[in-house]
């Protein structure tokens, strides 16, 4: 997908952004796109290795992504992150909430302790990054938070519980913070991709049996890819959706 080919908006030039997970897969694409729209962007992750390839795609960009490494399940770690892009950058303007681990397990299995470490990236770090984010929202007066949900829990996918019930407890996050924090001009919509084609769903599940899963249910022909997904995130964050919240938009091919 040729980038220039596709819609440019003046409201995220010098936009202040943080992306979590943005190191890899989608969140990769997502912080590249934000780069190329003139943003200030800042996202967390683990990989330093990743991340460098990150920045790498993105040369000659106004101002390079800034990679902060920390533990997203880490509630201080994920505050500290916070901190430093208000610092370096300012305010922040906008949050995409995409961490996730999609780690397949069998129902029957789970411990506390597997389940509470799925729910600590999959809907805690959504919960407390926005947590800490929208205080500097509001001393800007407004932003706009994208939270990632998934189509996996509409298409009753099985083999991981566990991520589908905090996918689905997304949209509950995203309605309940954009009534809260709508008055103080904070928007909040849930942003639901439906299988991507990223080099970790490549490596690990995608088989001939999930090709044709796809040609059969897609009512579009071809593949979902993590540029899509940024695509329309950069246009929930921008001013074009001023009047825009607590909605739902998914990316699916019609899958759904």
């Amino acid at each position: 997908m040729n980038p220039d080919a596709y819609a440019r908006y003046p409201s995220l030039r010098d936009q202040v952004v943080l992306v979590t997970g943005g190191s890899s897969g989608i969140g990769a694409d997502i912080v590249a796109a934000f780069a190329r729209q003139g943003a200030r962007v800042a996202f967390v992750g683990r990989s330093a290795a990743s991340a460098a390839k990150v920045v790498a795609s993105v040369p000659g960009t106004a101002v390079p992504p800034h990679f902060i490494a920390a533990d997203l399940a880490d509630v201080e770690a994920l505050r500290a992150a916070v901190a430093e892009t208000v610092a370096r950058f300012g305010e922040i303007g906008v949050l995409v909430n995409n961490a996730a681990n999609d780690d397949r397990h069998d129902f029957l299995d789970v411990t506390p302790e597997y389940f509470d470490q799925r729910v600590a990236i999959n809907l805690k770090a959504h919960f407390f990054a926005a947590q800490a984010v929208i205080p500097s929202m509001r001393r800007r007066g407004g932003g706009a938070i994208v939270n990632l949900g998934s189509t996996s829990w509409k298409n009753k996918v099985a083999g991981y519980a566990a991520y589908a019930t905090c996918k689905s407890a997304t949209t509950g996050l995203t309605r309940s913070l954009a009534r809260e924090f709508g008055g103080d001009g904070i928007r909040v919509n849930t942003l639901t991709p439906g299988w991507i084609m990223t080099e970790r769903q490549l490596d690990n599940w995608v088989d001939a049996a999930g090709e044709r899963a796809m040609d059969e249910n897609h009512c579009l022909p071809g593949r979902i890819h993590g540029a899509d997904v940024a695509n329309l995130a950069l246009f929930l964050a921008a001013a074009d959706s001023r009047m825009i919240t607590a909605q739902e938009f998914v990316i699916d091919a019609g899958w759904t």
